[in-house]
């Protein structure tokens, strides 16, 4: 039987397997990074790290893994912007650092948008799994701020330099299959089978040679913690500074308001997870 701890808007599941879920559960909000989320976030991943059974799953409620950060929690801050993007950042990237370091298996299962933050998020993991309608976006100079969550550390590692220029200055976007080409994911499934497919991969590392699983973990991640961790705090810097101009700001709001206009129905936009890009 499946023990389900609520860490509201995150949720750690630990299953009979030794499989433990750690679940963004805001589905309504597509998984958006405002404060509360990201801390929650940070101190569940803390937690799971503490014990982390034989291998960690990383998925997401809802419709969307994670749009990244949650705009209407930034936009009209004024000379607070950056402050706040900062506090979010800190407790995100504290997050992403202590899923990196886990000694474990770590296996993402992402499905929609992975957009800004949810980017960096997905990557994490050891393996990754994506629906293949998953869509991954960069989104970050739309709206005049640089990359966080590691995003601008994992993607050159991942894909090369050229497609991570492509991707974060760009801001194209890559559906599973594409992600799957592009090495950003270990490969793309078909939508319906992507949970099934994750929790059975994330059983199979849970029940196989635990040592072996973890002496070889760590072999790939030899020397990696502490330059992710220096480049995490460069990613929090640069975001935070860039959030307290005006331009940053104007960009924004420019953003929000034009995800408010009336349709050409007469309806009005109905608000969505790309409310939340960074």
């Amino acid at each position: 039987m499946s023990l389900s701890v609520s860490t509201e808007p995150v949720r750690i599941v630990r299953h009979p397997d030794r499989v433990v879920e750690l679940r963004l559960d805001d589905p309504a909000r597509g998984n958006a990074l405002d404060l509360g989320t990201a801390e929650a976030l940070r101190d569940a991943a803390r937690e799971v790290a503490a014990d982390p059974a034989g291998a960690v799953l990383l998925r997401a409620a809802g419709g969307s893994f994670c749009v990244g950060g949650d705009l209407r929690a930034f936009a009209g801050r004024g000379a607070g912007t950056g402050a706040y993007v900062r506090a979010v950042a800190g407790a995100a990237h504290a997050a992403i650092q202590a899923l990196y370091d886990l000694p474990v298996p770590l296996v993402t299962a992402v499905r929609g948008a992975a957009a800004g933050g949810g980017v960096g998020l997905a990557l994490v993991g050891d393996v990754v799994l994506a629906a293949r309608s998953a869509r991954f976006r960069l989104a970050y100079t739309a709206i005049g701020l640089t990359p966080d969550c590691g995003a601008s550390w994992f993607l050159p590692r991942l894909a090369g330099p050229r497609r991570a220029a492509d991707l974060i200055l760009t801001d194209r976007v890559l559906t599973g299959d594409d992600a799957e080409r592009w090495g950003l994911v270990s490969r793309s499934v078909d939508d319906e089978r992507l949970d099934d497919a994750a929790h059975a991969t994330a059983a199979a590392l849970a029940a196989g040679a635990g040592d072996a699983l973890r002496a070889a973990k760590a072999l790939l991640r030899a020397g990696d913690g502490d330059g992710l961790r220096h480049h995490l705090a460069e990613e929090a810097r640069s975001i935070a500074a860039l959030a307290d101009g005006p331009r940053a700001q104007q960009l924004m709001a420019a953003f929000l308001a034009a995800r408010g206009r009336p349709k050409a129905d007469g309806g009005r936009a109905a608000a969505r997870p790309s409310e939340s890009v960074s």
